[in-house]
């Protein structure tokens, strides 16, 4: 049997939800394999700026997840979203895992704290592993491999005032990478304002014709 990890290494959380059947297995439930498919597709909607598709695609995640009755399961699935809203800088709260926070689990706590940007350290290791490093020393963010849990990483450390400029080129790099319009755009506008904010005329000046890019593109809807 093989564990087959939601939106890869970045919402490890959701992980346990997602058992491939095989063997003398149980056949896996409709519901966990339409949410697997409805939430993927969402996150991907999501980060490539495809509002009309990623809000149909949550709704469909929630309608699955909803069938278990599970408010734990639920606020895991809030969280998915939270993740990638952070990634992209669209920091709401998390307001649907808020709540759902009576039951969810010691982990999903601390990943919405930490994402939030007030994780005490002393509580990293409840994190997915990706984001244990970077919880405790914003210098490893740039060496996170997926480019997902790098945005997100990037994200918590931005909430807690802990960002660098070198987080913020890892995070450009990350979306970029993807082609992820969403946060790629946000990503830039933030090292943009900061550029302007020390008076670099130049480095502005690039990430104006990168913005411009970008903005040239036209989601798919």
């Amino acid at each position: 049997m093989t564990l087959r990890p939601l939106l890869r290494t970045a919402l490890v959380l959701l992980a346990a939800m997602w058992l491939a059947a095989c063997g003398n297995a149980p056949r896996t439930p409709d519901w966990q394999m339409n949410a697997h498919g409805s939430l993927e597709r969402a996150t991907r909607a999501y980060l490539s700026g495809e509002d009309r598709v990623a809000e149909l695609e949550w709704e469909r995640a929630r309608a699955e997840v909803a069938r278990t009755g599970e408010p734990e399961l639920a606020a895991r699935l809030a969280l998915a979203r939270c993740a990638a809203e952070a990634a992209s800088l669209a920091f709401s709260g998390c307001p649907d895992f808020a709540a759902l926070r009576a039951d969810a689990s010691a982990a999903d706590a601390a990943y919405a704290d930490y994402l939030a940007g007030r994780l005490d350290p002393a509580r990293a290791a409840l994190l997915p592993e990706a984001q244990r490093a970077p919880a405790r020393d914003v210098g490893a963010i740039a060496a996170v491999v997926d480019p997902l849990s790098r945005l997100v990483a990037a994200a918590a450390a931005l909430q807690a005032g802990r960002a660098t400029p070198e987080t913020l080129v890892a995070a450009v790099d990350a979306a970029s990478s993807q082609g992820w319009r969403r946060p790629l755009l946000a990503w830039l506008l933030l090292r943009q304002q900061r550029a302007h904010a020390i008076g670099d005329a130049a480095l502005e000046q690039a990430l104006q014709r990168r913005i411009d890019l970008v903005q040239s593109s036209t989601p798919q809807r």
